[in-house]
């Protein structure tokens, strides 16, 4: 039988139609997480995950406190990277457009310096005057934004620090327009002018606009239960991925604080998250009720994955 050109343009269009649902079916759900590592790997201190250009994510506390973990790019498990100093222990990790990682020591009040392809860090900020750097986020201009809260005063505040021409480090305490509660989650708006803080005491969400100077119009843009937000980050749309700690969710925040969606995951303690992947929209959570990673889809690129390739 001939076979006429209105049959072979049907074909085509089922052949095409038929890809096109494979890859539907192959490419996961957005807002949908899973759990991405074994149970057990990190401590109850897991935190600060960070993912680098190449798609590997770092996390601190694998097996024991002091240790910063590697999940590789498309691995089902971590393995130990470095162990730090003795006696300093990690809690938030960012990782600037040249590669360079940043590590919060809360124990000893450092931040600490790793440059490409060492295993050695180095302190590249310590003050005495800090409670403890908790959480910190990157400008595009390479200054460091660093929480401090004090969790017995359940009061906090934010460090601004900074490289000078001459290569010497120096750190201060921002201004502030309101005494803070505990500090905790921080991240920038993909502008860069104004700075999100969750204080954890209180369950809020603040906004501050950034200037040399100090913080300024302070905007609370969301109040959750307290105890119940740790680390925060955004995306290029400047929205705001904050982490429900006992509440087993990512809350999805707009910039005026509305809530777009809540993420559910499947454990219900999530501690920090960073963005990751090769298009920067790969959620990855840590989670402290069984020491794990979880991870799901998201539309929008984080804003840390896009300032390390130079677009943001």
């Amino acid at each position: 039988m001939a076979i006429t050109s209105r049959a072979i343009t049907w074909c085509l269009c089922c052949e095409i139609l038929l890809a096109g649902c494979a890859a539907a079916a192959t490419e996961p759900r957005l807002f949908q997480s899973s759990q991405a590592t074994p149970n057990g790997e990190y401590t109850f201190g897991i935190e600060g995950p960070a993912a680098d250009r190449d798609g590997n994510l770092f996390v601190v506390n694998i097996g024991k406190p002091g240790t910063i973990g590697k999940l590789a790019a498309g691995a089902a498990r971590s393995e130990k990277f470095i162990d730090l100093p003795e006696g300093s222990v990690g809690n938030a990790i960012r990782i600037d457009r040249d590669g360079t990682m940043f590590i919060a020591d809360y124990k000893k009040h450092n931040i600490f310096m790793l440059r490409p392809g060492s295993r050695e860090p180095q302190v590249f900020f310590h003050s005495d005057q800090m409670n403890q750097p908790n959480d910190i986020t990157l400008a595009s201009n390479g200054v460091i934004y660093a929480s401090d809260p004090n969790w017995k005063g359940r009061s906090g505040r934010i460090w601004r620090i900074v490289r000078g021409a001459d290569g010497a480090v120096g750190g201060e305490v921002m201004a502030a327009p309101r005494a803070m509660g505990t500090t905790n989650g921080i991240d920038l708006s993909p502008d860069g002018k104004r700075l999100y803080v969750s204080e954890s005491n209180s369950g809020q969400i603040w906004s501050y606009a950034v200037g040399e100077g100090g913080l300024a119009d302070a905007r609370l843009i969301r109040t959750f239960e307290p105890d119940t937000v740790d680390g925060l980050r955004t995306d290029v749309a400047g929205r705001i991925f904050v982490a429900r700690i006992m509440r087993g969710a990512i809350a999805v925040l707009r910039p005026d604080g509305a809530v777009e969606r809540e993420v559910a995951l499947g454990a219900k303690e999530p501690t920090n998250l960073a963005f990751g992947g090769s298009d920067g929209k790969t959620v990855f959570v840590s989670q402290r009720q069984g020491g794990f990673i979880e991870t799901f889809r998201t539309d929008q690129e984080g804003r840390e994955h896009c300032l390390q390739r130079g677009h943001c």
